[in-house]
């Protein structure tokens, strides 16, 4: 063997080498993937943590008028009471017997207990 093929075959050795070593450079770690899963995985829990925010306060916005249309509710049955009751008290002054009342359901009843009127 000469000396040019002793240089050609040392040469092909450090070129190995090096290859194996920008390879090996390369690739990811298992560190690497695992801070990705994380991140990734972060990212998820937020979009989820955003999509659970929005919907409260809508269920809370919801809820808002919910309450503002009982409390309308309670206000009407409250002032149509007075004006039943104003009413009947009048055809009595007038010396006339108000026509007796319909039955009122236990769940109607209940609910004007539940108002205090």
């Amino acid at each position: 063997m000469t000396v040019d093929t002793w240089v050609q075959a040392g040469m092909a050795v450090v070129a190995a080498a090096g290859g194996v070593v920008s390879a090996r450079s390369a690739r990811r770690t298992k560190r690497q993937e695992s801070r990705d899963d994380f991140l990734a995985v972060t990212q998820q829990q937020g979009k989820a943590i955003e999509r659970l925010e929005a919907r409260v306060e809508r269920q809370e916005s919801e809820a808002e008028k919910q309450r503002e249309r009982i409390g309308d509710q309670d206000e009407a049955i409250s002032w149509l009471l007075h004006r039943l009751r104003g009413l009947v008290s009048y055809v009595k002054k007038a010396g006339l017997e108000p026509p007796p009342a319909d039955a009122m359901s236990e769940r109607a009843a209940r609910y004007l207990r539940n108002i205090d009127v």
